[in-house]
């Protein structure tokens, strides 16, 4: 992992949650929220909450009484989503680094994490926080983007800015956000861990935009893939954006875009 994968910062945050959200993260922060319901945790954390999608939809899943911590390790990220959630006296917000979580053991009913594991850099020590907050029949519910070709909006942008870039192709999406997606050794990492009881499936969704322009500015302005663009040439984010659009447009049409995305869908019990 570059050390750039992880910079949610400057425009970035106010982007990703005006156009990736609702692009490709909302379908799922709702199916995260009806396995968060249906074990009704009265003690639930997040990790790696971004903007808050999942906040917002297992916020909407929970009844009063609950006790939610929502956190991520970049606090950009975590400012958008506190001004984004309605008040809410059930949710607290803090930075935290997921692998040394700042909280008690055997103090969670439920964890959940939307799309974020992929960012760890150790996972099995991860994991293992996860399990050490987690009560004795807690569960841990989260989710990862499959394979990068089974999501075809990113794949193309992919694909179109190594034409652009054929000496130093930007590869973050590739490497970080769809490279973690072999069933047999997210099952390995959990065990290793410490879970027991796994269950693992993927799930398919559509993701729709109203234009190519918009897929375009979310996926090269709204990500860390920005940050790829710029270091190669600062001048050229733009004409980057564009290049894009205007291969998903000669490829969707100038009207609205749709294509697959699918992801993978863990829970998994000590």
């Amino acid at each position: 992992m570059s050390n750039t994968d992880k910079v949610f910062a400057g425009s970035i945050p106010k982007i990703y949650d005006e156009y990736l959200v609702p692009m490709i993260f909302s379908a799922y922060a709702d199916d995260i929220a009806r396995h968060v319901a249906a074990r009704s945790p009265s003690v639930l954390l997040e990790i790696a909450a971004g903007t808050g999608a999942v906040t917002r939809a297992v916020a909407a899943a929970l009844p009063r009484g609950v006790r939610y911590v929502a956190t991520d390790l970049n606090e950009p990220m975590l400012a958008v989503a506190a001004q984004r959630q309605a008040e809410d006296d059930r949710i607290v917000w803090r930075q935290a680094d997921a692998m040394a979580l700042p909280f008690g053991d055997a103090e969670f009913d439920l964890v959940c994490c939307q799309f974020g594991a992929m960012f760890f850099p150790d996972r099995v020590k991860a994991y293992g926080e996860v399990k050490r907050v987690l009560k004795g029949d807690g569960a841990f519910v989260f989710n990862v983007w499959d394979r990068i070709e089974d999501n075809v909006l990113t794949h193309e942008a992919t694909v179109t800015l190594g034409r652009m870039f054929p000496d130093d192709p930007p590869r973050f999406m590739i490497r970080t956000p769809h490279g973690y997606h072999d069933k047999a050794v997210i099952k390995s990492d959990l065990e290793r861990a410490g879970f027991r009881d796994i269950s693992i499936e993927t799930r398919s969704e559509i993701s729709r935009a109203p234009s190519a322009e918009y897929v375009a500015i979310a996926l090269c302005q709204g990500t860390p893939l920005r940050s790829e663009i710029e270091a190669r040439d600062a001048s050229k984010l733009q004409a980057a954006t564009d290049f894009v659009a205007e291969a998903l447009r000669t490829r969707h049409g100038s009207g609205a875009v749709e294509g697959k995305i699918q992801a993978i869908v863990i829970e998994a019990r000590p």
